[in-house]
């Protein structure tokens, strides 16, 4: 780190400022707003110091040296470069802190970019490097962090000794103090700055956190980009205590992750040791049942082929509460990615998506239905029964000339796309890398021309393609979008 960020407690005490010009009013205003005892050097002041008259020491003279006596921060705001490295010099001399406004280098402290919701407060700098990008930054912060953080924050502080008689364990006070302040229902009393009803809530809150048990999340991480999860993912998953989560989540996500929460891998992948999924529900309830915020984080969308409904059957049964936030499919996601789209009015006015996994009934699909022209065929897990597939489609009258393509690894740097026709399925399949995607259909053609991101031929540029591997057994499923 250039600088060590830190908050000074400035009231009642002695700080020297040099200047009276626009900028020495900026800095007056901080000052004086953390409570500091000001003196202000400068022959001339700018008229608007008059708002803050008999809250500062006004010494109408040029800086020397002996005004540094008894205080404990310097600012130099002048536009004077030599009065500036005067101030710079006597205050290092004496070894005080000081800022010579706009120029780092002869400064020990700098002031960073502030978001005041006091007692709360957020401070971004860039060690003077990037200004604009920290105003920006700033700028969004602000419309993140809502106005009644500070009340929040002050009403926390007188229930905060009460949580630490009651509540012993760390653990159990953190996970208190995360849900209510997720809470709408305190955020909305503060709002309204009813404090009596608010203080009230919050230790009611106390009152039955000893009994609580704990929460599920069931998450989509999306097809792979860290960039594609959604802003409510993003949120579960840094407020998580416990994570159990597929193989083939990405890594970037998972750093994602806060560090002090527990990972259990618990995904599924073809040719490797799989979790049984009676021990993923059995860790879920385990979990839940010890009180932690518990998310499950699938890649791609949970409900998407990804068992998600039946582990909340599960939590259901349980008597666990559970919420879910949709991922982005690897359908959606790694045909976007690949510059093809599913549906499009000359070529295809329905999708459908299907998984290959083999059969152990001996059933079938309706492959009449599936080898429907005019129609994007998406097949997930398919790379192993793609021969079957193939033939099926062929035979029941979809054209061997139908353009494909295989997309490995999608939405990631490294992604990969296979294209060629269905009389082609087969071999190309022994080229990609499990698990892949298989798409099937005239939009397939429209990749020439619409390919964005990554290589257009079939070289390689990606991470493992993420969706969701948890499908047991043999069963061809369906899911049909018109």
């Amino acid at each position: 780190m250039d600088y060590l960020p830190m908050f000074a407690r400035l009231e009642g005490r002695p700080v020297l400022l040099v200047g009276g010009g626009e900028v020495a009013l900026r800095k007056a205003r901080l000052l004086l707003a953390a409570g500091a005892r000001l003196t202000l050097v400068s022959p001339e002041i700018d008229p608007e110091f008059t708002a803050f008259t008999g809250r500062f020491t006004h010494l109408v003279e040029r800086f020397t040296p002996a005004h540094l006596t008894g205080q404990i921060l310097v600012v130099a705001a002048t536009d004077d470069l030599e009065v500036n490295a005067l101030v710079y010099q006597s205050a290092n001399q004496r070894g005080l802190f000081v800022n010579v406004v706009d120029d780092p280098k002869r400064s020990s402290f700098i002031f960073p970019s502030i978001i005041d919701r006091s007692p709360l407060m957020v401070a971004i700098s860039s060690g003077g490097k990037a200004p604009v990008l920290v105003r920006l930054l700033r700028e969004r912060l602000e419309s993140l962090l809502p106005r009644h953080l500070g009340g929040l924050t002050e009403l926390s502080g007188r229930v905060r000794d009460k949580a630490k008689r009651v509540l012993s364990s760390i653990s159990d006070r953190r996970r208190f103090w995360e849900r209510a302040f997720a809470s709408n229902t305190l955020a909305g009393l503060i709002e309204k700055q009813d404090w009596q009803s608010a203080e009230r809530w919050l230790n009611d809150g106390l009152d039955q956190a000893k009994s609580e048990v704990g929460e599920v999340v069931l998450v989509g991480a999306g097809p792979g980009d860290p960039g594609l999860l959604t802003l409510k993912a993003l949120q579960q998953i840094q407020q998580a205590e416990v994570v159990l989560y597929d193989q083939l989540v990405s890594a970037e996500i998972l750093d994602l992750v806060r560090r002090d929460a527990t990972l259990v891998s618990v995904g599924k992948k073809a040719g490797a040791h799989s979790v049984p999924q009676e021990e993923t529900n059995r860790l879920l309830v385990e979990h839940a049942r010890a009180g932690n915020r518990v998310v499950r984080l699938k890649g791609g969308d949970p409900f998407m082929f990804g068992r998600g409904g039946e582990e909340l059957e599960v939590l259901a049964a349980e008597g666990i509460p559970f919420s879910v936030v949709p991922g982005i499919t690897a359908a959606a996601g790694a045909t976007a990615y690949a510059g093809i789209p599913l549906t499009h009015r000359d070529h295809a006015q329905s999708a459908v998506f299907i998984t290959g996994h083999c059969q152990s009934d001996g059933k079938e699909p309706d492959w009449q239905q599936l080898a429907t022209t005019n129609q994007t065929l998406v097949v997930y897990m398919g790379l192993m029964r793609s021969e079957h597939i193939q033939q099926q489609l062929v035979s029941h009258g979809r054209r061997s000339t139908t353009p494909i393509a295989i997309i490995e690894r999608g939405t990631t740097a490294r992604q990969r796309v296979l294209t060629g026709t269905l009389a082609e399925l087969a071999v190309l399949a022994q080229q990609a890398v499990s698990p892949s995607l298989i798409v099937i259909g005239e939009v397939v053609a429209l990749r020439e021309r619409l390919a964005w991101f990554g290589e257009k031929s079939g070289e390689k540029s990606g991470e493992q393609q993420r969706d969701n591997p948890d499908l047991d057994g043999c069963d061809l499923k369906l899911v049909q979008l018109a």
